[in-house]
């Protein structure tokens, strides 16, 4: 009997570091594929601050919790292995939710083909979750105009170096916050950024008024802390805010409070808050958007890859500490 191995959410994470025993490493006999089904084998699983919102049992999240007792949930490119699917052939790459597990069955509902082409780790940098939330964010939220001020909080990030890079080709003057000298020299030299502010040792808001004489027109929010009271008092009239993640709370019995709303009325402020799902449908669409600046050069990425399922479970502290350098993804 052949095996494989998943990884099963047994229980909920208290405030702080996730440990380890919340999870259930199980193994399981490799299926056969039904009618109108494939197998997959997944060989590459990307890891994403949003999961430690999934495994919350909030109820009034825009996604549901994953249910105790299920593998846990994660989007991942594989190869389909088996099929009697119509619209799946053997040796096909497909991305979409595959969750922690080396292999799965499936309909083929919410599997997109991977097109020949870019390796692995590009897919899920660029292709996948990060590239399409940098998009719609900043293009379907941000209203980027070339000549702005765009300030990016977890610039370093998979999301946040997307968006910046983005706001760069369309002319803006674009700073990244991150959490350390060596993500401020990548942001900055590699990807292109105006500036950039180590918000763990700089001044934030002496960098803020050097950096953005004129003020600030976008703020992308990544991960809230420190940086958001800063970036709020210096928003232009008219400004938006696209808040995508708040890594800083997530880990917080009582998340810090947020700013005074009498300057969202004084500037006019728009304060959109946006989580992918809601747009999945506009994938292609998105992907359209996205493609030519890949195509052209513009958008560039690093991959911080970790060996085998496992690692999964000590990896999603890395949000929180920050030691990740570039898009988390577990290589299976």
């Amino acid at each position: 009997m052949s095996t494989y191995t998943a990884i099963k959410l047994i229980a909920r994470p208290e405030p702080g570091p996730v440990e380890p025993d919340i999870f259930e490493v199980v193994q399981k006999e490799i299926p056969s594929a039904g009618p109108g089904q494939i197998l997959v084998k997944q060989t590459h699983m990307s890891l994403d601050p949003a999961m430690l919102g999934w495994m919350s049992p909030d109820p009034e999240s825009y996604i549901p919790p994953v249910a105790l007792g299920d593998v846990m949930r994660s989007s991942g490119l594989g190869e389909v292995i088996e099929s009697n699917h119509p619209d799946f052939v053997i040796g096909d790459r497909v991305m979409g939710l595959m969750g922690w597990t080396e292999y799965l069955v499936s309909s083929g509902e919410g599997l997109n083909k991977v097109q020949p082409g870019p390796d692995a780790e590009a897919v899920l940098s660029i292709f996948a979750l990060p590239g399409l939330t940098a998009t719609q964010g900043l293009f379907g939220f941000g209203d980027p105009k070339a000549g702005e001020t765009i300030v990016v909080s977890g610039a370093a990030g998979s999301v946040g170096s997307i968006v910046g890079q983005l706001a760069k080709a369309e002319g803006l003057n674009v700073i990244g916050v991150a959490g350390n000298d060596e993500k401020c020299e990548w942001i900055v030299s590699e990807l292109g950024f105006d500036g950039a502010i180590n918000y763990k040792t700089a001044d934030i808001g002496a960098k803020l008024t050097e950096l953005a004489p004129s003020g600030v027109d976008i703020y992308f929010e990544n991960t809230g802390g420190p940086i958001q009271q800063h970036v709020f008092d210096r928003m232009n009239a008219h400004g938006r805010i696209v808040v995508c993640g708040m890594i800083a709370d997530y880990g917080k019995e009582i998340p810090d409070a947020g700013p005074n709303w009498i300057p969202i009325i004084k500037k006019r402020l728009t304060i959109q808050g946006f989580a992918m799902p809601d747009h999945f449908s506009q994938v292609p669409e998105l992907l359209g958007k996205l493609t030519p600046y890949v195509m052209q050069g513009k958008i560039k990425y690093r991959a911080h890859v970790l060996e085998g399922l496992e690692s999964a479970i000590s990896g999603l502290n890395l949000f929180f500490t920050g030691d990740n350098k570039g898009k988390l993804i577990v290589k299976l």
